[in-house]
């Protein structure tokens, strides 16, 4: 009997890590452009992507854009749809600069989603070079200048609907289901554990 309880308890141990990494793999966010070897240049269009978890909660978020060398930030969009997965953004007089990075955040609760790799802006006129070309069917974004204190979002898209009904949870089905799962291993634990100490 001593086998079988070991092997149960186990088998409990086993599904509580796997239910914590599912619930986790649904949770990533990752800004695919621009990255390191990326060059924006001013007066042109330029793309940034982004792939992110199914069942992550997140309709909308902010972009920012910031300098690792200079103080603040430059507000680029408020509200932006998860999908489609991509933004294209026309700099005007930006600095030229190789310490730019993007920030996805909500910025109302101060809450970071994902940071790009640094990357380059270019004077207008230069070339750039590891820059993938802008998708024409998503929105553009216009940027201009330096980060200002008292610069609002350069563009605020509509508020998401969704947003409000959506917890960390999920949603109907979504909650039901990792309910359920979390009920499962909670009972496998302490069924495992009735039964070692009862043994």
């Amino acid at each position: 009997m001593r086998l079988l309880s070991n092997m149960f308890t186990t088998c409990a141990t086993a599904c509580f890590v796997l239910a914590f990494f599912a619930s986790r793999a649904s949770a990533y966010f990752m800004i695919t452009e621009p990255h390191r070897e990326t060059q924006w240049v001013n007066g042109a269009t330029n793309a940034i992507n982004w792939k992110k978890g199914v069942l992550d909660g997140i309709a909308g978020f902010d972009v920012e854009l910031a300098r690792m060398s200079v103080d603040g930030l430059t507000l680029v969009a408020r509200n932006v749809p998860e999908k489609p997965p991509s933004l294209n953004i026309v700099l005007q007089d930006v600095p030229a600069g190789d310490d730019y990075f993007l920030i996805f955040i909500n910025s109302t609760h101060g809450v970071m989603y994902a940071t790009s790799p640094r990357f380059a802006i270019l004077a207008s006129g230069g070339s750039a070079s590891g820059t993938v070309s802008p998708d024409p069917s998503v929105p553009t974004v216009t940027v201009s200048g330096s980060p200002h204190p008292t610069m609002q979002f350069a563009t605020t898209f509509p508020v998401l609907e969704s947003n409000a009904g959506i917890s960390r949870w999920g949603t109907g089905d979504e909650f039901a289901g990792r309910v359920g799962g979390l009920l499962a291993v909670i009972v496998a634990v302490v069924g495992g554990a009735v039964w070692t100490v009862g043994w």
